[in-house]
């Protein structure tokens, strides 16, 4: 599971891949020049080091991720929760929520989420 921590500038630099994938390794250079300001060593060398740990392919210069975005936000979730709540989701919601007040939507939503998990 380990290999699914992405440290933020890995995370920026997997975003633009979810958002374009497929994409050339040429483009993506540009894209990580542009959106990144990484020259273009930076950017194959953390291109290299995420297929290596197999978060990312780079098949015939197509890159591609391996792990969707949805997995890597759940992992990341997970950890945030564990390492600073004790795993206690009431906890997190609380400090998460703070003084926010919730649309009665948004309350809604919560609920949804939450029977659909005890199910």
């Amino acid at each position: 599971m380990e290999a699914y921590k992405l440290f933020d500038a890995e995370y920026k630099f997997a975003c633009l891949i979810w958002d374009n994938e497929p994409i050339n390794s040429t483009e993506l250079v540009k894209l990580s020049q542009t959106k990144l300001g990484w020259k273009k060593s930076t950017t194959y060398t953390v291109l290299r080091k995420l297929c290596e740990r197999g978060i990312l392919k780079n098949e015939d210069a197509t890159v591609t991720a391996i792990i969707k975005k949805a997995e890597a936000q759940q992992h990341e979730s997970e950890t945030v929760v564990e390492k600073a709540f004790g795993g206690s989701l009431p906890q997190f919601l609380t400090a998460f929520l703070g003084k926010k007040k919730l649309s009665e939507k948004e309350a809604e939503e919560l609920k949804r989420i939450i029977e659909e998990a005890t199910r």
